[in-house]
């Protein structure tokens, strides 16, 4: 069952770009994601992988990732490495895959 919280979250879609994001977006991007309790299931992260934007949307794709990291399985929420322009997805991937990598590492 996925939480309220999470759906509430993804029903953001995915973060607006840093050239594009308003005051308030933000404001409510950060706010759904606080709210969502750590750790999150399989289920919720596979939801949340949907969320990531164009860019780093002032770091709040990174709080994004780290969330995403507190499920038991984030080895398995991605079949397969994603392409090099999903700079998130892939960073998670490889993170999953090859503990001890970080983003200068990409």
């Amino acid at each position: 069952m996925v939480r309220v919280e999470v759906l509430r979250l993804v029903e953001l879609g995915s973060m607006p770009s840093e050239d594009d994001a308003t005051v308030p977006q933000l404001e409510e991007w950060e706010a759904r994601l606080r709210a969502v309790e750590r750790p999150v299931p399989d289920e919720e992260a596979r939801l949340l992988l949907g969320c990531f934007g164009p860019d780093l949307c002032f770091g709040g794709s990174w709080t994004l990732l780290h969330l995403i990291e507190t499920a038991p399985g984030v080895v398995d929420l991605q079949d397969q490495r994603p392409a090099d322009e999903d700079y998130m997805r892939l960073l998670l991937w490889k993170r999953a895959h090859q503990p001890g990598i970080g983003a200068q590492d990409l």
